[in-house]
């Protein structure tokens, strides 16, 4: 995958466009990039061009193993984390000096891919190895683009802002929280979702499934706690599980880990609410037919199941995840609940707390309809075409 990274491509006409993207750490930084890269290569096509893309990221990262997985050339640069803390003199802790030190070799490296690669345009979405890169793109005076998928500017992003040609944010919220002198160059886009999320069909999800027990007459909810679950929601909804079940059919993805713990715990369940109820480790390619079939979603709050979960226009119960970085978890499901578009479990939720906040939602179909309304004037389904309007819009013209 490396051994060509230092090709330089053709110059010429009809060459393929340049793109370097960066970001990784989380699938929050990673699937945006990978969306955005898929929808320009799908523009670009459409017109007869082709995209030579370089992702540049961390070795042995998710964001490698998506690029490698998607055929895309991949170089790793070496990054440091800087672990946060409320008290100053522990920034300067032992492990964040080490990691510091190493920010200079990063990019020195990504100065060098930069330089080899001469990218069009250079697209950072965030986490510790896009800041190298980004600097690299500025010494080599290449246009960057950052995105950021959360209503606040991460600290890798904060960084980038003021080297940055355009900021794409995901909300008109983040506008004001910006630096001052950097808000001429933001542009509201929204945060990119996956299109196959917006394809689903309810009943799809029945037959895949084999829901047919499942009362349609019923709400469907939907417990994820992401790919690999949520200890936290998962204890939540087993404490209320058999009211749930008398109000509403349920989907709960427990994580691959928590099945059979999950699977003994609910073995007892009366036949009419176990008929209700399906437990799953994982939920794969029938992901987008679940969430049609979905009335109400428990979840996390991260960037990407709320850009999801927008787009869809879903009523969402939000249990945020209390080591979120800068807690953006609470702070996402915060803003969605002041604007009425979804409910939030903010600090210590328990099982009465969650209970109290579905209950409503499920006894009133008025009241879901009118939050997933909300919901949806906060989604942005088109959002990865209008980020690739942007990076299109920062490259020069030839000369």
């Amino acid at each position: 995958m490396n051994s060509d990274v230092n090709r330089r491509p053709a110059d010429g006409p009809g060459r393929p466009l340049r793109l370097i993207v960066t970001g990784g750490g989380t699938g929050g930084h990673t699937y945006p990039a990978l969306t955005a890269v898929r929808t320009l290569q799908a523009r670009l096509a459409a017109a007869g061009q082709a995209l030579d893309v370089l992702w540049v990221g961390t070795a042995d990262s998710l964001e490698s193993r998506v690029a490698a997985a998607e055929g895309i050339r991949f170089a790793a640069v070496v990054t440091g984390k800087i672990r946060r803390s409320s008290n100053p003199v522990k920034l300067f802790s032992p492990a964040n000096v080490k990691d510091m030190s190493r920010v200079p070799l990063g990019v020195a490296q990504a100065r060098k891919l930069v330089s080899a690669f001469q990218p069009d345009v250079v697209l950072a979405t965030g986490g510790y190895v896009a800041v190298p890169v980004g600097m690299a793109a500025k010494m080599c005076n290449r246009p960057l683009v950052v995105h950021e998928q959360t209503v606040r500017l991460g600290l890798a992003n904060r960084s980038l802002a003021r080297r940055a040609t355009r900021i794409a944010v995901s909300s008109e919220s983040t506008l004001p929280l910006l630096p001052e002198s950097t808000r001429a160059a933001a542009v509201v886009t929204g945060n990119p979702v996956r299109p196959e999320v917006l394809t689903g069909q309810a009943d799809k999800a029945i037959e895949a499934l084999r829901l047919h027990s499942f009362d349609r007459r019923a709400p469907t909810v939907y417990v994820t706690g992401g790919a690999q679950g949520s200890q936290q929601i998962n204890n939540l909804v087993r404490e209320i599980l058999p009211w749930l079940l008398s109000q509403a059919n349920v989907i709960h993805q427990c994580g691959p880990a928590n099945l059979d713990e999950l699977r003994a715990a609910t073995a007892m369940l009366p036949a009419d609410f176990a008929a209700r109820y399906l437990l799953t480790g994982y939920v794969g390619p029938e992901l987008p037919d679940v969430l049609a079939l979905a009335d109400v979603v428990i979840s996390r709050s991260g960037a990407g199941t709320i850009a999801e979960l927008t787009a869809l226009g879903k009523a969402a119960v939000f249990v945020p995840l209390a080591t979120s970085a800068g807690n953006e978890q609470a702070h996402n499901a915060r803003h969605l609940q002041d604007a009425g578009a979804a409910v939030a479990l903010l600090g210590d939720p328990t099982p009465d707390s969650l209970r109290d906040a579905v209950a409503p939602l499920l006894a009133d179909p008025h009241r879901r309809a009118t939050i997933a309304h909300h919901a949806r004037t906060y989604g942005r389904p088109d959002a990865a075409e209008r980020l690739v309007d942007v990076l299109l819009s920062v490259i020069p013209e030839p000369r």
